[in-house]
């Protein structure tokens, strides 16, 4: 385990072990974060999924209502006639065969990827370079489109991925330290909703095992999920 600081174990000494609502769990979170930046709040999510089975697996987007106060540098892969209207809608690249060439050489300066369905067969090549990285664009996430200008705009409005990890654990953002506590209910809320929809036929029992909360480098709060 990892050795951890003074001002981490201060702010853990704050945390009592028990399930917080989830405002309550926030704004704890506020006054124990010890982050000189505008730290980025997170869910970590338990399911009662067994990531092996492909059947089992917990893929899907959300929009945050109140977006992740980030700024998301959205790539548009696309054909030379597609590339103006991707710029206006706010990507901020926007091409095809230079930007694949730059990224099979280690460029890596975005956020997201999107696509439409007729570059799909060059944009497979990079599959090895953006899919361990969470970059590659795919239908269900909406990222490989024919309408590249709403995927864009959703991407710039707060539209995230939802995907378990292989401990079966999904990890979300849902703002920023500077959001007030009920923009980042509202997010944390979506979040929660999204991901119960997403639940695998074949899961039995209880689905969403725990809730934790966190912000960058704080100690997590766990969630009363009773309460929600």
């Amino acid at each position: 385990m990892a050795r951890r600081g003074k001002k981490y174990l201060n702010a853990l000494k704050s945390i009592e072990k028990r399930p917080y609502a989830l405002a309550e769990a926030i704004e704890t979170l506020k006054k124990v974060r010890y982050e000189r930046f505008d730290a980025t709040f997170e869910l970590s999510v338990d399911l009662n999924i067994d990531p092996r089975q492909a059947n089992q697996l917990v893929r899907g987007v959300v929009t945050l209502p109140h977006g992740t106060g980030k700024t998301v540098r959205v790539l548009a892969l696309v054909a030379p006639d597609k590339q103006k209207e991707a710029e206006a809608a706010g990507a901020d690249y926007a091409g095809l065969d230079e930007y694949i060439s730059r990224i099979e050489q280690g460029w890596l300066d975005f956020d997201a990827v999107v696509c439409t369905p007729d570059v799909m067969p060059k944009v497979a090549r990079l599959g090895k370079v953006l899919g361990p990285r969470g970059l590659m664009p795919n239908p269900k996430s909406g990222t490989v489109t024919p309408d590249i200008v709403r995927a864009i705009r959703e991407l710039k409005a707060g539209k995230i991925e939802i995907r378990n990890d292989k401990t079966g654990v999904v990890h979300v953002p849902i703002g920023k330290a500077s959001f007030d506590t009920q923009k980042l209910r509202d997010n944390a809320m979506e979040v929660l909703k999204t991901i119960e929809s997403l639940r695998p036929s074949g899961v039995k029992g209880n689905y969403i095992l725990s809730v934790y909360m966190s912000t960058t480098m704080s100690p997590s709060v766990a969630i009363d999920r009773n309460r929600l």
